[in-house]
């Protein structure tokens, strides 16, 4: 095994190789089994797989007590997301109460044709995760308005939710004000705006891609017009919002409002707090809602009934208790992944992995996969960015690539790919506000699919590999790696 810090662990602390398989298979085993045959709740399989590590860990020497912190060393790195993540469901209560998500959606239907309309909502959630830094704020509001348009003019949830997905994840990598971003190039000690400027070469490829396989899908709906019964159902959708609700443009000034926040770098927690606040206050002004009925929507969600089949389906949700499922499921899969953490199963394997490294090619493969690895098996982004990022930084050095080729890759598999996980906390945030199952929208997620196979590209090629040495980039790619 090479110099790493397992080094500096007790002989008897460093779990085995073949133990650590063994974790890894159980759980892409029964997670498979539970996902796709026995539908047993996700939330169980994982318990299952903590305790089965657990007890792997224990025969390595580790006690109960180390073992419970590990698992409350994974709480703490949940407490923030999950936080946010109950105020993005009270946000989206308040808006319903306040008419901003109706309007949003009155506007949409008229505005935007079925045909271009998956095309629309990609750039839409790129622009405003771009904006925000957050895919999670993008998702949570504006992508939950594109929904309901979406379900008006005829457009599949799965497709429809799909690219709310890549618009989201292309801002949430190229925003300064991302914290994944920020991580990527603190873990490889990259500069952030030249992190931001080399990822252009993979995610604005990527992005092109979706959004021209998202024309191709666009172009079964019918080209600029609609037929007769699509006519009616958004005729019906448009006419119950009109009528019970009043609608006004004054209501997107939440939503701009956290644009506004998030560029004068305000933090998430805050800002969203805020939204929240605004969104009663509006619903208030606007609809006459009394403050119980607000208060009752920001905690349970709002209760649409309007006697409009349509209308009602889009806009009962949201409140915090509906994120419950999500959060819970975001403590247990952290608590696992702390318990990988600190119990060095995950660095077991790179470390196997590592000596194998020859070629700058299978040295950015080796990240996208201990990214998308890291993903499955631990459920956080940023952990899928920590402990690869960590553990492969010095075959960068030792090939003289520059940090920022690190920061990149690390990105291109661990922030992009994380969506696609059922279990992680991208996933399941995703499919709870979107209101659709992650293996739902997970075929048309086409930017999470492209980034990381044109950033494998550009690692087998040496296409936009940048080196600190400017010559070594006449050196033919396929060389090996030589030990300082």
């Amino acid at each position: 095994m090479s110099k790493t810090k397992l080094d500096n662990v007790e002989e008897k602390k460093v779990p085995s190789f073949s133990s650590v398989i063994f974790v890894f298979l159980y759980l892409i085993v029964t997670m498979g089994i539970s996902v796709l045959w026995l539908e047993i709740p996700i939330h169980i399989t994982l318990v299952s797989a903590a305790i089965v590590t657990t007890i792997v860990a224990m025969m390595q020497g580790y006690s109960w007590k180390e073992i419970q912190a590990a698992i409350l060393h994974g709480c703490s790195i949940a407490m923030l997301p999950m936080l946010i993540l109950m105020i993005i469901g009270a946000i989206i209560g308040a808006w319903i109460s306040a008419g901003t998500i109706q309007t949003i959606i009155y506007y949409g239907l008229q505005l935007i044709s079925p045909r271009w309309f998956l095309v629309a909502a990609a750039l839409m959630c790129s622009i405003t995760s771009l904006a925000t830094g957050s895919a999670w704020t993008t998702s949570g509001t504006i992508g939950v308005a594109l929904m309901g348009i979406g379900a008006g003019l005829g457009v599949p949830a799965g497709m429809t939710a799909g690219a709310v997905v890549s618009g989201s994840y292309f801002g949430d990598k190229m925003s300064p004000l991302s914290d994944s971003t920020n991580l990527a190039a603190a873990v490889a000690e990259a500069d952030l705006f030249e992190h931001i400027k080399h990822m252009i070469y993979t995610v604005g490829p990527g992005l092109a891609l979706s959004l021209l396989a998202y024309a191709v899908l666009g172009a079964r709906f019918g080209g600029e017009t609609l037929d007769p019964q699509q006519m009616a159902v958004i005729n019906e959708t448009l006419t119950g919002l009109n009528q019970n609700f009043n609608l006004s443009l004054w209501l997107l000034i939440p939503p701009v409002a956290v644009i506004i926040m998030a560029v004068k770098k305000v933090p998430a927690l805050a800002s969203l707090i805020i939204s929240a606040l605004m969104g009663g206050v509006f619903a208030l002004i606007f609809q006459g809602a009394s403050i119980h009925e607000i208060t009752q929507a920001m905690n349970w969600g709002f209760v649409s009934e309007t006697g409009i089949e349509s209308v009602d389906a889009l806009l009962s949700r949201g409140g915090m208790q509906s994120m419950m499922w999500t959060v819970s499921l975001g403590f247990i899969a952290l608590s696992f992944g702390g318990i990988l953490e600190k119990t060095y199963m995950l660095e077991v394997i790179l470390n196997k992995i590592e000596p194998l490294i020859k070629t700058t090619g299978s040295l950015v493969l080796t990240t996208l996969l201990g990214s998308l690895a890291t993903n499955f098996s631990m459920a956080s982004q940023y952990m899928a960015i920590i402990i690869p990022g960590r553990m492969l930084a010095p075959a960068y050095k030792r090939l003289n690539l520059k940090t920022k080729n690190l920061s990149r890759a690390l990105e291109d598999g661990g922030t992009v790919f994380a969506p696609l996980v059922p279990w992680s906390l991208s996933g399941a945030f995703s499919a709870g506000v979107l209101g659709i199952s992650t293996i739902e929208y997970v075929p048309y997620a086409f930017l999470c699919f492209f980034v990381p196979v044109i950033s494998a590209i550009y690692g087998m090629t040496g296409f936009t590999m940048e080196y600190e040495d400017e010559n070594q980039d006449k050196i033919d790619n396929n060389s090996e790696i030589k030990a300082k």
